[in-house]
């Protein structure tokens, strides 16, 4: 039992570390996308596979979006603490 907390400890310790960064994420998404588009244009796929496809553009797309809009927030709750002082 100790050592499953301990290395509950651990993971939860070393999960920070191991967390991207906002514009990794972005990069990483982006050439996600561009290979979807890229595969779009060839007419390869089947009907599944592109829908599939399609569904994660969009919730990738839909992550991006509630990830700048929250950065954008979060900087806007900044200013508005700077102004108060």
């Amino acid at each position: 039992m100790l050592k499953g907390i301990i290395g509950a400890l651990a993971l939860g310790l070393a999960a920070p570390a191991l967390a991207q960064s906002d514009t990794a994420k972005d990069a990483d998404n982006s050439i996600r996308n561009t290979v979807d588009d890229a595969k779009d244009k060839l007419h390869t796929d089947s009907g599944t596979a592109k829908a599939k496809r399609h569904a994660k553009k969009a919730a990738r797309n839909a992550k991006t979006k509630a990830r700048h809009t929250k950065n954008d927030v979060k900087a806007k709750a900044e200013d508005a603490k700077k102004d108060l002082k």
